[in-house]
């Protein structure tokens, strides 16, 4: 990890590089996909455990026992299917990467590609311990892991992104 950071009138500029490990991606790809997928881990099995009452309830007790086994399996089933995709990403993923952070957006390059986002791009940022997860709509579309950063950058980084969503929520809700 080097980084070098340049401030001019509060502007966010430095490179910095580091290469994710296996687990890193496995964690940060789980955690944004389950974001993305919240309702689906409480919808669905909310409404199986209910369906399963109702035909257990009307005496169609083997569809409803299975409805309920479906309410139980699905989260497990959905969890192990985010993992088999994370770790199909893992030998693109996890190689020596420089990213450069601008006030516009950020730079990701590699030894086999180079890719440029502008902030403008994601309309949320989601910060945890250890990422920042990047969504379009309401899909988790990239992260950025902390431990990349030293805790200066960390800190100007978390306060952009604030500044960022609170003017998005501004001009959101002005007429």
């Amino acid at each position: 990890m080097m980084g070098t950071t340049s401030d001019e009138g509060g502007l966010v500029d430095f490179t910095v590089r580091y290469e994710p490990t296996p687990d890193e991606v496995a964690r940060a790809l789980k955690q944004g996909f389950k974001r993305q997928l919240k309702v689906a881990y409480l919808a669905l099995p909310s409404v199986l455990i209910v369906s399963g009452l109702v035909c257990v309830l009307v005496d169609a007790v083997g569809l409803g026992i299975g409805l309920l086994v479906g309410a139980v399996v699905f989260p497990l089933f959905l969890t192990w299917s985010i993992g088999r995709t994370a770790k199909r990403q893992l030998t693109h993923l996890c190689v020596p990467t420089t990213l450069r952070m601008t006030s516009d957006g950020y730079e990701c390059r590699t030894d086999q590609s180079t890719t440029t986002m502008r902030w403008s791009l994601f309309g949320r940022v989601e910060t945890t311990p250890e990422f920042w997860l990047f969504f379009v709509n309401k899909q988790c579309t990239g992260f950025l892991p902390r431990r990349a950063f030293d805790s200066e950058q960390q800190a100007e980084l978390d306060g952009f992104f604030t500044a960022r969503q609170n003017a998005g929520v501004t001009s959101a809700s002005q007429p």
